[in-house]
Order: structure tokens, then C-alpha cells, then sequence
């Protein structure tokens, strides 16, 4: 009996359901490379900074520099896309990534610090990449997956600044990172964007092994004293704030930015210098977080070092009781609670006039962990969130002290209702 003819519609269906299965075959088997190459590797770490300009790569360079000079077997993946940076860092300009049976050969520093960077795979120096997001996460894959890394102690990321498809990419593909070093400068400018990458490693789960403050402070190329800047120690100030660990201030030393553009890392050439010596001091305090067991996979969802530890918590008052509207409040509330829950301190304070932004800076300089109002625009919000502040809106205090508000939410058993200030 003959078979009935399939009409055009089954054709092109049973077509297009094998070109789906081929692209999921695929998908999966890169997902899976991935997951092979990165099970030789013990730690892996990225380095993010939420701006530009702060000495990021610069950090990253010298981080798997030292700890290739300890004897561990370190790779150091340059995953920014449109500005790589570690090829000057580590004098490998012009080189280029070889294949070995279908698989892509790191450049090697030494015996033991082997590097990939998008940047060896151009044929001019100057070529600009005008890629979008699937693109970047596809060459990102590839490094991951293809690069023939090997057995190595530790694998270092550098990310570019912000917190966009980069990074996100490296902490989709890689399951157990041990963390985050996140990298400032002193100055506002630059905090204001890093407390979003710190935002960022909350919303993906991704672990913070600490803060450094780069170019905290002056090292006069003259006489070689220190010479604080205006705002040295804010870094510092502000990894306290957002219940973060901090891991050191590095000074801003001429001679370290005519040894890094030359391609020499400093923390060999100037080893013996109070900056290198810093600088090992902060290489030691992240070993000892990835090998003292401070490693949390991306899918244990634990809640921010910040929560285990004393906190903060501000009410907007007006009249004494809560306030439905945050920017037209008459007076802030602070209560003070131990890491035991309970209330240590109470604390009255007179708000900036109402201008906007004004409240949520203000917040942040008098160390807010948790808002507790009525009422909040959605701008004010989003700038609260962004620095790390716990924001619940639609709190109904009209029968309850601002201590008892506290410790209803400590307990599990604060109701919330419509947030009456949404604009």
C-alpha cells in the first residue's frame, strides 16, 4: 500500500524540529565542554569593577602573576571584548592563539601562568569589535570550553567594567566561581558605580571575596612618601557599609604605571616596595578565602555576608509615627541591632531638605542597612537598592513604634500593603 505523500506544512515542521534538536545537541555539548575544562581547575576568581579607569586589569595581571610565582598553576582569561588590556600588561602584544586538534593553545608567560585574551586573535592591533551580547557569550564559551587550560590551581577572569553581558556570561557558564574581587578608586565617582557590581554578585548569587582600593593615595615620584588623597579610605568605608570584606588599599605609583604599560608586572619588578608589599598581602587573604573552604556555589542561594552581622534600620517619621511618604518625612529614626536581634542602639536624626537623590546619599553616609516606610518613589528605590540598602515598602505604622516595626520584620511577621508613593 503506498505511504501518503506529506504535505509542504510536515515537510518544513519535521525540518525545522530537526534543526531544534541539532541546536539544543549543540548547546548542550559546548555546556558540557565548559563544565570538563573548568573541573581541572580548583579556584576560579573574577576580578569586576563597576567602572572604568580603576586599574582593574592591572589587578588581575599581577594577582595571577604572584600566584605563579608561589609554584601554582594559574590560567588568566581576559574576557573584555572591546578593550583588552592583559596582552600590554604581561608584554604579549602581537601574539597570536594557536589550535592543537581542534583545540585553542594558551600563550605562555611562564611554565606556570598560561593566558587567553580575545586580543590574540586579531590580525591588527587597532581592530574594533562591534559585537552584541550572543556574540561576546559565544567567544567567551569558546575560551572556556575549547582552550586547552589543563590541570591549573587557579583560573583568573578579567571582566570589563559595568555589569553587563560579560561578566554575566562568565558566572552563567562557570557553576562553583569561588567569588568576586572587586576593584575602586577612592573618589565618589567611581564608588557610586562599583556598589553596583556589588549589587550585581548579590542578584546572581556570585560570592565576594572582597574590596580592594586601588590608587588610594599618592607615592610621590620624587621623594617616595606617601601622600594621602583627597578621599583615601572610602573604598574602605564603603565595603563596610554594604557588609562586604575589604582587602586592602594600593597606592598610586608612577613607577608602577611606566612598568605596567612596558609589559613588566609589578609585583615582580617592585616586589620589595611597600606597594608590593601590599599588594602580596592582599594576594594572601584571597588564597586563604578560596583554600580555607570560603567557596559557595552559584546554586546554594545564601543570603549576603551583610545579614549575619549587625545591622541598621532607618524609619522616615512624621508626627512620631511612620511615615507614608520617604521624601517628606520630618525626621529619620535609626535603630541600632546586634547580630542576636536585638535592638542595642535608637538613634533621632533631622533629614537634608527634600531634593532629589539627596535622601538615599544620605542614607548611605549614616550606614542604612534596611528602610522600613510606608511610602517610596521608585527612583529613591532603585538608588538604595543599587547601594546594597534593603528597601520594604508599604509598612502600616500607625499603631507601632519604630522599635516594634524593627522587630516585627525581624521576626518574620511585617505585613506590607500598597506602596502609596509609586511615582
Amino acid at each position: 500500500m503506498a505511504q501518503p505523500k506529506q504535505c509542504d506544512a510536515c515537510t518544513s515542521q519535521q525540518g525545522a524540529s530537526r534543526q531544534t534538536h541539532h541546536t539544543t545537541t549543540a548547546a548542550q555539548a559546548a555546556k558540557q565542554k565548559v563544565a570538563a575544562r573548568m573541573r581541572q581547575i580548583k579556584h576560579k576568581i573574577v576580578v569586576l569593577s563597576g567602572k572604568g579607569g580603576v586599574g582593574k586589569s592591572t589587578i588581575a595581571a599581577n594577582l595571577a602573576v604572584l600566584l605563579a610565582q608561589q609554584g601554582k598553576r594559574v590560567g588568566l582569561l581576559d574576557v573584555d571584548i572591546h578593550g583588552p588590556s592583559i596582552p600590554r600588561l604581561l608584554g604579549l602584544d602581537g601574539q597570536r592563539l594557536t589550535a592543537d586538534n581542534d583545540a585553542l593553545v594558551p600563550l605562555s608567560v611562564n611554565p606556570n601562568l598560561h593566558v587567553v585574551s580575545i586580543a590574540f586573535a586579531l590580525e591588527e592591533h587597532d581592530t574594533a569589535l562591534i559585537w552584541r551580547g550572543p556574540l561576546k557569550m559565544g567567544v567567551i564559551q569558546q575560551f572556556l570550553g575549547d582552550v586547552t587550560w589543563g590541570a591549573c590551581d587557579y583560573l583568573i577572569v578579567d571582566s570589563p567594567p559595568g555589569t553587563g553581558d560579560e561578566p554575566l556570561s562568565v558566572c552563567q557558564l562557570i557553576d562553583d566561581i569561588d567569588g568576586a574581587v572587586v576593584v575602586t578608586t577612592p573618589q565618589q565617582l567611581a564608588l557610586a558605580d562599583v556598589r553596583k557590581s556589588i549589587t550585581f554578585c548579590r542578584q546572581v548569587g556570585l560570592p565576594i571575596i572582597g574590596v580592594i582600593e586601588n590608587m588610594s593615595g599618592l607615592i610621590c615620584p620624587h621623594c617616595g612618601a606617601a601622600v594621602d588623597t583627597v578621599e583615601t579610605g572610602s573604598g574602605e568605608s564603603m565595603a563596610r557599609d554594604m557588609g562586604v570584606p575589604f582587602l586592602g588599599r594600593l597606592p598610586l605609583d608612577p613607577q608602577v604605571m611606566r612598568v605596567s604599560d612596558a609589559g613588566t608586572p609589578f609585583a615582580l619588578s617592585y616586589a620589595e616596595s611597600d606597594i608590593g608589599k601590599q599588594f602580596a598581602t592582599i594576594v594572601e587573604r584571597i588564597n586563604d578565602y578560596c583554600t580555607s573552604g570560603g567557596k559557595r556555589t552559584m546554586n546554594e542561594n545564601k543570603q549576603p555576608e551583610a545579614d549575619t552581622k549587625s545591622r541598621r534600620f532607618a524609619l522616615p517619621l512624621a508626627h512620631g509615627i511612620l511615615a507614608q511618604h520617604f521624601g517628606h518625612c520630618s525626621e529619620f529614626m535609626f535603630v541600632d541591632v546586634d547580630a542576636e536581634d536585638t535592638i542595642t542602639n535608637t538613634t533621632s536624626m533631622t533629614p537634608p531638605e527634600h531634593e532629589p537623590g539627596a535622601l538615599p546619599a544620605w542614607l548611605r553616609e549614616h550606614n542604612a542597612d534596611v528602610i522600613i516606610a510606608g511610602g517610596m518613589g521608585s527612583r529613591a528605590q532603585n538608588l538604595l537598592r543599587e547601594s546594597g540598602i534593603t528597601v520594604i515598602v508599604g509598612a502600616d505604622g500607625s499603631a507601632a513604634t519604630p522599635q516594634e516595626l524593627v522587630m516585627t520584620y525581624l521576626n518574620g511577621k511585617l505585613e506590607t500593603g500598597s506602596n502609596v508613593c509609586d511615582h
